[in-house]
């Protein structure tokens, strides 16, 4: 019975380790990430598209009170008053038929208390354009804050890409320095094997053995940089920090363009959200200048109204209702507008020459964004090359050596050399995708071509 109880007890404690060993496996399971995915997330865990979204907001209220100003004013009064004693005294003049009039006291009321009710009303009907004016520059400046976030969602996408590609690099990095320490690791026990033997110098020996920690050391290095890229990749996708990442490189493709700078460069006066946001905000200015005229003009309104009064033992009006028009004009306009005309002014002419501005640095992010693909392809067929031959000079190396043709140095030398050159053609690759994005991103037209609605 009590060897039952053990025996029970035991296949338990199995069990339990069994499955505390299955979920923490599957908790260090890596994620396999698609750049796809990865744009997505981006997008929707980026706080300065979320802060960008509270601008367009703000943006659309203030839209909203410019168009409010067309609304009719109204507001309503009323008040009820204890009086002390007025001491009123009425004087009816009355004729004594001499010609001359003599005055005497009537009776006065006593009054202690009145109340009273107002409501009164307008209806603008001219204010000098200042209301149209008003109500168009914040329609301009509305659709200003929402081209802003589309500008930004552009940008936000092409970091995402960049940062794909770092964790790409970093993930090959680390499997292909992996794959040289097995290599190197094996160097150093077929050496040992000979040094043993009395077939290989103690020097020789001691060179792989240091080539291997060498290793070590760079695959150290290289999972660092993997670890840093990844938690970078997390907070920028809004993932937990812990969570291990491997970037699928299955829609990561090289594409070709064959458009010219200035094919590109027409394609971004068309598709630049910044290029419109300018113009955007030109006419904002011109509206501005419009509504600050428009306080030189008097101002007409509709206005209306009633009062209710009830004076006890005195007077009461009940039906004393007022209709009319009403003009305003400030005199101190003619004076006072000059400053804020020369202020609208000056913000005009600061964003036409941001306008300038941005013609020149369109020019050169596309220059800039252009000559980096090209580079980075140029490198691709040149590291392409080096791999190849990187691989047969290590071949041909590792023979000579085990023919004593070839020193231990030239075998070490070869070896890096070819871990080199597949380093370099991956980051390579990995470069020119982000450089044709940056051409795109630079052009306007990433987020379409990345197939992403607004």
């Amino acid at each position: 019975m009590k060897r039952k109880f053990w025996y029970h007890t035991a296949l338990a404690l199995i069990i339990s380790f069994m499955t505390l060993g299955a979920s923490a496996q599957s908790s260090d399971s890596a994620k396999l990430l698609s750049l796809s995915e990865a744009i997505d997330l981006s997008i929707k865990n980026s706080k300065e598209l979320k802060l960008n979204h509270a601008k367009v907001d703000e943006a659309l209220a203030t839209l909203r009170e410019a168009k409010d100003a067309r609304l009719p004013d109204l507001s309503v009064s009323a008040s009820y008053l204890r009086l002390t004693d007025p001491g009123l005294t009425l004087k009816n003049q009355k004729d004594n038929g001499s010609g001359s009039g003599s005055g005497s006291e009537s009776s006065t009321p006593k009054i202690n208390q009145a109340m009273y009710a107002m409501v009164s009303g307008s209806v603008p009907l001219f204010t000098g354009f200042k209301i149209k004016s008003g109500i168009e520059s914040a329609q301009y400046l509305a659709e200003a804050a929402r081209l802003d976030a589309d500008n930004d969602r552009d940008a936000v996408i092409a970091n995402a890409i960049s940062a794909y590609a770092n964790l790409y690099k970093a993930g090959v990095s680390v499997d292909l320095v992996k794959e040289n320490l097995v290599r190197s690791q094996q160097r150093v026990t077929d050496f040992e094997n000979l040094e043993k033997n009395g077939l290989m110098a103690r020097n020789d020996l001691l060179k792989v053995q240091l080539e291997a920690y060498n290793v070590e050391l760079a695959l150290m290095d290289a999972q660092t940089q993997l670890k840093i890229t990844t938690v970078n990749m997390n907070l920028m996708l809004g993932l937990p920090e812990s969570t291990k990442l491997i970037a699928d490189t299955s829609g990561f493709k090289l594409l070709t363009q064959n458009k010219t700078i200035d094919e590109w460069e027409q394609l971004a006066h068309q598709n630049r959200k910044d290029i419109q946001v300018l113009s955007l905000n030109e006419k904002a200015a011109n509206s501005n200048i419009k509504g600050v005229k428009g306080d030189m003009y008097p101002s007409l309104a509709l206005t209306g109204g009633y009062v209710g009064l009830n004076i006890p033992n005195f007077v009461s009006a009940t039906t004393a209702f007022n209709i009319g028009v009403g003009v305003k004009y400030s005199v101190s306009s003619l004076w006072k507008t000059k400053a804020k005309l020369d202020k609208a002014n000056s913000q005009l002419q600061e964003v036409q020459v941001h306008q300038e501005m941005l013609d020149d640095n369109i020019r050169l992010d596309i220059t800039k964004a252009y000559e980096a693909y090209y580079l980075s392809m140029k490198k691709i067929d040149v590291y392409t090359k080096a791999v190849e031959q990187a691989d047969e000079n290590y071949r041909i190396t590792k023979n000579k050596q085990a023919n004593n043709l070839a020193t231990t140095t030239d075998l070490l030398d070869a070896d890096v050399a070819s871990l080199t050159s597949k380093i370099n053609y991956n980051h390579a690759k990995a470069d020119a995708v982000v450089a044709y994005n940056r051409l795109l991103q630079a052009s306007g037209i990433i987020a379409t071509e990345k197939g992403i609605s607004k």
